[in-house]
Parts: structure tokens; C-alpha cells; sequence
């Protein structure tokens, strides 16, 4: 069942609404189900005992963290950067090849028109399927299959590669992709990256355009007060970005 609203309480705890006409339960009293039902995005509720809640509709960002976990996952600093330097928008096809447990997947689900999603292991599709079905997303075809053997779609917008081998599907990417799409590989080590632009750069119709990593900072303000948080999101992955030239 989707997540409905979550609230927040004044101390900052989290709860996730799977189910608005039901009453709310939490260790600060409960909501009734009929404020639930009524709240508006960002409306502030009382609970019995008199501990202020904020009740919003659940945002990409609020679901996301409640997504079962399997294999490793693109951080959301990473997924962002690929949607914003790939353009995409509500009319892109894209493909993701590495399912794992979806979560890249139901993050272009959000923002792209239909993202078809490759995966080798059918216990990981399971896994993308309660996801999927918890951020109550449509537009997601999930597909038992391998890119480096096969891609059945064409005229792709943006084609993702989370694999341990991208290098190997880039073949097929590039016969599935449109002119102008947009290749895309994340790999953890340099090595793959060296590998994946060498074989890029075989091909006289696609260009590298940028490899990158992205490192993520928190900062505490509080009143005069100004500095870094101790824990920051350093390197996760490195990105490369390479699209499909004209023939």
C-alpha cells in the first residue's frame, strides 16, 4: 500500500501513513483519523496529548528513505545530478539497466514519461516490485533481461548502466539510444571508468561529455552559529556522461 501522508512531529520523528482513516498512533498521543483525512499539504495538527504535528503528502525524498533495501543503491546526490545534466522531464524514455532493488528506477519514475528497468535476478525484481509499488508508480516496466546480451527497446532518451561491466552493454546502448540521448555509467572504481570511456570512444557516434563525482556536505546553523556537520557524503561513484551524435 502507497504512503499516504507522512507527519512530522515538533521533535522531529517521522511517521509514514500507509492508511489516512485510520487514527494515527505515535509515542506523543495520536491523530485522529478525521483530521487525517481532512489535512491539507503542510497542515499542522494537534495530537491528544497536545504535541504539534506537521501532516504533509509524502515528497520523492519521504518515500525514498522507506524503500526496501537489497543491493547497494545510487545515492539521491548522484540520481539528482544524472536527471538535471541528462534533461530529463516528463516526455523521456529511459532505461535502467541494473535494477537491484529499484530505486533508481521509481527516481526517474518520478520525474520521466517510462523507464523500462533490466535486472539478471529475479529476487532482486521482487524486491524493485514492493518499491514500485510503494511509491505507487505506473510508468515502470521492470524486465528479466541482460543489456549486454540484448536491448529490446529503441529511440531512448537517456540509458543508465549501474553493472559491474558497462563497457559491455555500450553496443547495444547505442543501437537503443535516439541521436542526441544520453548514455550514462556509474561505476565505483577508476578502472571501470577507464574501461567504459575507452569503449566509448571506439565508437565515432557517441562522445564522453564529462566524468564526474559528487560529494555532499551538511551545514548546522544555528542562530550565529555556522558549521559543517561532522558526517558528509563523500564519494559513492563516479559518473560518466556521454551522448549519441548524429550518424
Amino acid at each position: 500500500m502507497p504512503i499516504e501522508k507522512i507527519a512530522i512531529s515538533s521533535s522531529g520523528k517521522t511517521y509514514y501513513i500507509r492508511n489516512v482513516h485510520e487514527d494515527l498512533h505515535t509515542k506523543d498521543g495520536f491523530l485522529k483519523k478525521d483530521d487525517l483525512e481532512n489535512a491539507k499539504n503542510g497542515t499542522l495538527l494537534r495530537s491528544n496529548t497536545g504535541v504539534e504535528f506537521f501532516v504533509f503528502d509524502p515528497a520523492l525524498a519521504d518515500i525514498y528513505k522507506r524503500i526496501s533495501r537489497g543491493p547497494q543503491i545510487i545515492p539521491r546526490k548522484d540520481l539528482g545530478f544524472i536527471a538535471a545534466e541528462t534533461g530529463m522531464n516528463k516526455e523521456s524514455i529511459v532505461l535502467d539497466a541494473g535494477t537491484g532493488s529499484g530505486a533508481a528506477a521509481c527516481f526517474f519514475g518520478m520525474i520521466a514519461k517510462e523507464v523500462f528497468t533490466y535486472e539478471l535476478r529475479e529476487d532482486f525484481l521482487a524486491i524493485a516490485e514492493k518499491n514500485i509499488e510503494l511509491m505507487g508508480l505506473k510508468n515502470i516496466m521492470l524486465k528479466l533481461g541482460n543489456v549486454y546480451e540484448k536491448i529490446e527497446e529503441k529511440e531512448l532518451d537517456i540509458i543508465v548502466l549501474d553493472l559491474p561491466e558497462p563497457w559491455l552493454a555500450v553496443g547495444n546502448a547505442f543501437s537503443a539510444l535516439k541521436a542526441g540521448g544520453f548514455l550514462v555509467a556509474y561505476s565505483p572504481t577508476t578502472p571501470q571508468v577507464q574501461d567504459f570511456v575507452i569503449e566509448v570512444s571506439k565508437h565515432s557516434s557517441l562522445m564522453v561529455i564529462k566524468v564526474v563525482e559528487i560529494s555532499e556536505r551538511e551545514w548546522e546553523v544555528k542562530e550565529r552559529k555556522v558549521r559543517p556537520k561532522s558526517q558528509a557524503i563523500g564519494h559513492s561513484g563516479f559518473i560518466v556522461i556521454a551522448r549519441k551524435l548524429s550518424s
